[in-house]
């Protein structure tokens, strides 16, 4: 039991826990440098609710995570004013799919986001910052180091009291890192190789401040930049200025949003009105593959930096570059694997971008623009197509090859490699470790494979829309749902939109608006899209289904 790994509570990407413990945690993190004493040694281990930490499955910890901040998003997004006109209110359902859109760092759009006023900006932040997969991998990380301290403190009470009964009582125990390094000393706790446990524990502690500090220092600098590119640069300050938008919401809410792979824009049309920015393209370009795609690679990285500069730390930086798989962090991978990921999604993005300016270089989805700013700009929507989901392009114009080929992308889990990897190095669990997490034989062979989940939320979207689909098959054709469910599933936001003028009947009470082609979908389908937005999220817990079932 004291030898659990990081994946069984956090749920290999990230545990979950409340805002307020949360913030709790991020606060320890500093404490514990400042005042040399564990901050969770302070804690009465009576007081927390120990079998939810110790034994509760990590899909239903995060389910229930994500559900419960979807519907506080919601309620209070439904308690603030809009900005337009305020006899103007979104549908509860479509407040509802924003919020969990933000919470799910999803992106997906029923509603202009220029109807909502500055405070529900602020709000749609907060939610897409803290279901960000990098908060919740910190949040996950200093709970995994309470839980260690649990394990360890009932680890040393058993052997105390198997050596003398009278010993001291487990509840007046304090463990911390200084504490464990004196009972390694000591004869009768040897063979507990305590001090392994102390090397491991003051390794996961030191890793969660890591794990702030790049959070921190990646979104500080992100805000500088975009705020000193809007105070230059008067075209991209005017466009803000005409839309009614305070720069500095603005500068916060694109930061938080391509850093944690959202892709939500205060403006309606997305990055589009930005796509002659091109300094704002390259500075935004970076955050999204350091929140992401990239984060395994930069993490090592700095950690090895980390131990270069802080010579007290090397001994617990070489710890974590070296034991990789025994801490089972997914967003820590080990040397290979961290190097090849790199070349991977370097690859893919110059794949995307040869084939983007192969077939769009004249088109109309790149009118208006010189060579530079077209190569810059397609260089921004191949980087957004993996997880993030900003676009600079009216995806409904592109040609059908791109829109195939963003789908695969879009399907593609963030940490992909098609370079040869080695099974131990691919997955931390040794073979005897995932027999023991494998649930029951019944349970694992009626679970599907990731396609097979999608194809099913396809069939219902299409069953859902059958009417439209008849009614209006240019816009309500199968691709475009495809790309809508897919977009969806990947936690990416990309959309082909509605046309009025693609209407086989035109209506004459249509209007078009700018937001995603879910948007003018029935009650019925927004509500299998926002299942489809929380299987996405929590796709990580079925990357193996579907094993039971043989094709041949």
């Amino acid at each position: 039991m004291a030898n659990a790994r990081i994946s069984d509570i956090m749920g290999l990407k990230g545990g979950v826990i409340p805002l307020g413990f949360a913030a709790l945690v991020m606060f320890s993190c500093v404490a514990d440098d400042l005042s040399g004493e564990y901050l969770w040694g302070r804690v009465s281990v009576e007081a927390l609710p120990r079998m939810t930490l110790l034994r509760a499955k990590p899909f239903w910890i995060e389910l229930v995570y994500f559900v419960t901040l979807s519907f506080l998003g919601f309620w209070v997004l439904k308690a603030l004013k809009p900005r337009t006109d305020p006899s103007f209110r979104p549908r509860n359902l479509d407040l509802f799919f924003t919020s969990v859109s933000a919470s799910t760092v999803s992106s997906m759009s029923t509603v202009e986001m220029e109807v909502f006023s500055n405070a529900q900006l602020i709000i749609l932040t907060i939610l897409m910052f803290i279901g960000g997969e990098v908060f919740t991998s910190m949040v996950g990380l200093q709970l995994w180091k309470l839980k260690l301290m649990l394990l360890t403190k009932e680890k040393v009470a058993s052997a105390s009291s198997d050596i003398s009964p009278s010993s001291t009582p487990t509840n007046n125990i304090v463990f911390d890192h200084v504490e464990l390094g004196s009972l390694a000393s000591k004869p009768e706790f040897q063979d507990l190789n305590l001090d392994g446990e102390s090397l491991k524990f003051n390794s996961i502690k030191f890793l969660g401040c890591v794990v702030v500090g790049y959070l921190l220092v990646i979104h500080g600098l992100g805000v500088l930049m975009v705020s000193l590119y809007l105070a230059v640069i008067s075209s991209a300050r005017n466009i803000l200025k005409n839309k009614e938008l305070n720069m500095h919401t603005f500068s916060f809410f694109t930061t938080v949003s391509t850093f944690s792979s959202c892709g939500f824009v205060p403006t309606n049309e997305n990055m589009m009105v930005f796509s002659k920015n091109t300094g704002l393209l390259l500075i935004l370009i970076p955050q999204v593959l350091l929140g992401n795609t990239l984060l395994p690679s930069c993490l090592r990285f700095s950690i090895w930096v980390l131990g270069k500069i802080f010579k007290k730390k090397e001994h617990l930086c070489n710890y974590l570059l070296k034991n990789t798989r025994k801490l089972g962090f997914l967003h820590l991978l080990p040397s290979l694997h961290s190097s090849l990921l790199v070349v991977t999604v370097l690859g893919f993005i110059m794949v995307q971008l040869v084939a983007f300016l192969s077939l769009e270089w004249s088109s109309d989805s790149l009118s208006g623009l010189n060579s530079y700013q077209k190569i810059i700009g397609a260089l921004f929507q191949s980087v957004n197509s993996r997880h993030t989901g900003e676009t600079i392009v009216d995806l409904s114009i592109i040609s059908p090859a791109i829109l195939v080929l963003f789908v695969v992308m879009m399907y593609l889990p963030p940490y992909t490699s098609f370079l040869p990897i080695k099974d131990d190095d691919q997955n931390p669990l040794q073979p005897q470790e995932r027999r023991k997490t494998r649930r029951g034989k019944v349970v694992e062979n009626l679970i599907f494979s990731q396609l097979s989940y999608l194809a099913i939320f396809i069939v219902l979207v299409c069953i859902t829309e059958r009417k439209q689909m008849k009614e209006d098959p240019l816009n309500f054709n199968v691709l475009n749902i495809v790309i809508e469910v897919i977009s969806a599933y990947g936690n990416v936001g990309f959309t082909t939109g509605y046309s009025c003028k693609r209407q086989i009947h035109p209506n004459g009470d249509c209007q078009d608006k700018w937001y995603g082609f879910s948007g003018r979908w029935s009650d019925q389908g927004k509500l299998v899209l926002i299942a489809v937005m929380f299987f996405g999220r929590l796709k990580k817990f079925n990357m193996d289904g579907g094993r039971a079932w043989k094709l041949l």
